[in-house]
């Protein structure tokens, strides 16, 4: 295409702002009078835009400094950007429903090599990092968040991928402790998806599946992370540990937080062989960063990490909690670990459990750097700026409103434990909703103890157990007098706010409502209450 001569440029300026003018002149018309479609709107925004850089460059409206001009020609259209990012988010949303419709997350095939296949025809992104990897039942998130910010206060850029989610799926795949971006999330899907398309053509000729949704997770995970590029992947296993996903990948130092009963129809019953599972992710020489564990679970786990050469840190042994006070907004700890002693770190979170997750990110951090001690400033920023949501959070104040993930037994225990050494609340309302392949009487029967009522109610998922099933589990344990019914959500916190007021002498120190029961209930909540 031949240049245009100056001629016909400057007879397009002219006309570009003759209309910028004339648009200008026009009269105002109300909001609300009339619809205009969207992409007439943002033609006629383009087309004012391009009027009003013309009439800048013609210098007719120049300010007495020549240099305003090109100021104004170099400001972003922050009304464009908007219309981008809203694209860019819409067209997220449309790759996750179309990832969505594949097997569901829990659907663990035993069998990694269509990852691998995926992941071999990408390049092998995955080795391109280094990785920590972990497995366990509860803490692997918040203890995930804390080694990724001891990483990124050593000066390192880093990736972090866990599930599930609470809010937008970009959560799952992390850079730098913030979600991928929305441009971000839509290019990885269009470097990988030929390929995943390939194999899933090629799996399913041989009689194979598809490759699962949180497959496909993976793999775009380990290619964000390498094209980034990022110093360190920080990878939380889906389920289980041997044939999960992410064990596509070595990790040279593996993270075993504490191992209980959860996800039983997948794992089993037997805590032996959910051990088994989990520790599939030691691999050779690696370094093990251990949770204190049931004593048959700790003998598998010593016993896999002996055939693989592997160095075991134990809770209690190698590393510990060896002090703890509660404070303002979280609590002061003392950690030992191989390395040395750290005295009077704050943790922003609060609970038991969250000082021994504390112990075991600081020890695999170590453990990453050659096994000698952290600067103590790193340390203590590091802990500092750790935020773990939905994980016993307030969301809400007078009442007191706590928002808590835990869905399983051992989960609701160590809540029971926080609750009441961090909050005085004379009386405690629960709001409380499980999957259907939860044990929801060991839930219950874990509440009963520190809650004085529940309002039993439904998240917005097909996964959930019926309201009306889980308010009969809910009068066995409870009694009938204690239990109340909303199926939706925003009614049973509004109900909780009331029984937790009616009951209430002082109702901004002594009341409060506790929402639990399963990650989703706990995100549709923060929603509800301006925090999603």
């Amino acid at each position: 295409m031949s240049e245009r001569t100056p001629e016909e440029a400057d007879r397009e300026s002219r006309g570009l702002i003759d209309a910028y003018m004339a648009e200008a002149d026009a009269p105002d018309v109300p909001a609300g009078s009339g619809d205009v479609p969207a992409g007439e709107a943002g033609e006629a925004g383009a087309d004012e835009e391009a009027g009003l850089r013309a009439l800048l460059s013609s210098a007719l409206i120049a300010g007495p400094d020549p240099d305003v001009a090109q100021e104004v020609l170099a400001e972003p259209d922050g009304g464009a950007a908007a219309v981008a990012d809203a694209q860019a988010e819409e067209e997220v949303r449309r790759i996750y429903l179309d990832i969505l419709a594949r097997a569901p997350e829990h659907d663990v095939q035993p069998s990694l090599d269509r990852v691998r296949d995926v992941l071999e025809l990408l390049g092998d992104p995955q080795r391109s990092y280094p990785v920590i990897h972990l497995t366990g039942t509860n803490g692997k998130t918040s203890t995930a968040r804390m080694i990724e910010r001891l990483l990124r206060e050593k000066g390192l850029r880093t990736g972090r991928f866990t599930s599930p989610h609470l809010h937008t799926v970009r959560e799952r795949i992390a850079l730098d402790g913030e979600p991928i971006s929305p441009n971000a999330f839509v290019a990885t899907w269009e470097d990988v998806a030929p390929y995943v398309a390939m194999v899933d053509e090629r799996s399913q000729a041989a009689g194979g599946p598809r490759l699962s949704f949180f497959e496909v997770f993976t793999v775009m995970a380990y290619a964000a992370f390498a094209d980034a590029p990022v110093d360190v992947a920080v990878v939380e296993v889906g389920m289980g540990g041997r044939w999960d996903a992410t064990n596509v990948a070595d990790g040279e130092i593996a993270v075993i937080t504490a191992v209980e009963r959860d996800h039983e129809r997948w794992l089993g019953h037997d805590l032996v062989d959910i051990a088994a599972e989990k520790v599939g992710i030691i691999k050779e020489r690696a370094t093990v960063v251990v949770a204190e564990q049931h004593e048959d679970v700790e003998g598998v786990i010593l016993s896999a990490a002996a055939q693989h050469g592997a160095t075991v840190l134990r809770e209690g042994t190698e590393v510990a909690v060896l002090d703890r006070q509660v404070g303002v907004g979280g609590q002061l700890v003392t950690l030992r670990t191989p390395a040395g002693v750290y005295e009077d770190v704050f943790v922003p979170l609060h609970g038991r459990h969250q000082a021994r997750n504390a112990v075991l990110a600081l020890a695999a951090v170590e453990a990453f750097f050659g096994g000698g001690a952290l600067d103590a400033g790193v340390v203590e920023q590091g802990f500092a700026g750790v935020d773990s949501p939905g994980r016993l959070e307030v969301v809400r104040r007078s009442p007191s409103v706590l928002v808590d993930a835990a869905h399983n037994p051992a989960g609701i225990e160590a809540l029971r434990e926080a609750v009441e050494e961090a909050f005085e609340l004379s009386h405690l309302v629960g709001v409380v909703g499980v999957m259907a392949d939860k044990d929801a009487e060991g839930i219950l029967a874990g509440l009963e103890p520190f809650l004085a009522e529940v309002v039993v109610t439904r998240a917005g998922t097909e996964r959930a157990m019926d309201v009306d099933e889980l308010a009969e589990i809910a009068r066995d344990v409870f009694g009938e007098e204690r239990v109340h019914v909303a199926a939706r959500l925003d009614d049973a916190l509004d109900a909780a706010v009331t029984l937790a007021e009616a009951d209430a002498e002082e109702v901004v120190t002594t009341t409060g409502v506790l929402v639990v029961g399963s990650v989703i209930l706990a995100a549709e909540a923060r929603t509800l209450l301006g925090r999603g």
